[in-house]
């Protein structure tokens, strides 16, 4: 089974990811279910590693695992610090959609935990 836990702020604002383990729909290399989760979650790490004012740290050492965190880049001014959260929150949608949607559909290969942090 993949668990991936997804770390949010009070406002929706995605701080951390992390996935582990492998879905075991199918034989490693051919599975459509990790496929999926892993394609979800390299976009979204693409995204934020595009993204002005963050900085993200990831960890794709292994297969089976993948881990980032984001940090916002601290004294940004109002309006730039709302615009940058609103594109992370944007991201979050886009990761809880996909992954609860497969969680849904392959209950017993997916688990997703979502955590709201302080």
């Amino acid at each position: 089974m993949t668990e991936v836990v997804v770390s949010f702020d009070k406002n929706g604002v995605i701080k951390n990811l992390q996935a582990n383990g492998h879905a075991g729909f199918s034989k490693k290399g051919g599975d459509i279910v990790c496929s999926a989760v892993t394609i979800l979650i390299r976009t979204a790490m693409q995204l934020l590693s595009q993204t002005e004012y963050i900085t993200l740290a990831a960890d794709t050492s292994s297969r089976g695992k993948l881990a980032f965190c984001v940090e916002i880049e601290e004294n940004l001014d109002g309006q730039r610090l709302t615009q940058i959260e609103s594109r992370l929150k944007c991201i979050a949608d886009f990761l809880r959609s996909g992954l609860s949607s497969l969680s849904e559909e392959y209950p017993e290969n997916v688990l997703l935990r979502e955590i709201q942090i302080s």
